[in-house]
């Protein structure tokens, strides 16, 4: 897949897009989060209702989606929006979700959807975003932090089923352009 790169192709995701986004979501998670979720949880992931969410989020104004593609497959996407913590301001945009499948990684694939969606954040106007990560995730953590993000010491527990995993608030100020 190294070589994959000079064939990425990023674009804007539609509504059209919502099973492919899923598909990744799904594939994603059951990797990246193996050893930090419960195999029961991963093993029952659901793609027809992560479809069903990626509809409702792509067809309001609030989400703007991306997806990087290889020769007409998708292999990753990444989610905007504005942050969806109450505290936050309302110049704060959110990353939601940044997914990858497992043979894209290490190809600067991730580094590209981050870029784009930091671009997608200034064009909205915010001027500082934040995204939340897996406190386990260290590979996660190490990617962010490479491209400037920091933990800013927010945490919180999130209920899955009868499991609960604790993710840690990232952020970063964006610069006007």
């Amino acid at each position: 897949m190294r070589n994959v790169v000079q064939n990425l192709a990023i674009r804007p995701a539609t509504i059209a897009d919502a099973r492919a986004i899923a598909e990744v979501h799904v594939r994603a998670w059951q990797w990246a989060y193996r050893d930090h979720m419960p195999d029961e949880l991963l093993d029952h992931l659901d793609v027809v209702a992560r479809e069903a969410m990626w509809c409702r989020m792509l067809s309001g104004e609030a989400t703007n989606a991306w997806l990087a593609n290889i020769r007409e497959n998708t292999v990753g996407f990444v989610a905007i929006g504005p942050a969806r913590t109450e505290a936050e301001p309302v110049d704060v945009g959110e990353i939601y979700a940044i997914y990858l499948d497992r043979a894209a990684v290490g190809c600067g694939i991730g580094r590209s959807l981050l870029e784009q969606a930091t671009v997608g954040l200034r064009e909205r106007g915010f001027h500082a975003a934040m995204l939340w990560v897996l406190e386990a995730n260290t590979k996660a953590r190490r990617f962010y932090e490479a491209a400037g993000w920091s933990r800013d010491g927010a945490e919180k527990c999130e209920p899955l089923g009868a499991h609960a995993v604790r993710e840690l608030m990232y952020r970063i100020n964006l610069k006007p352009l």
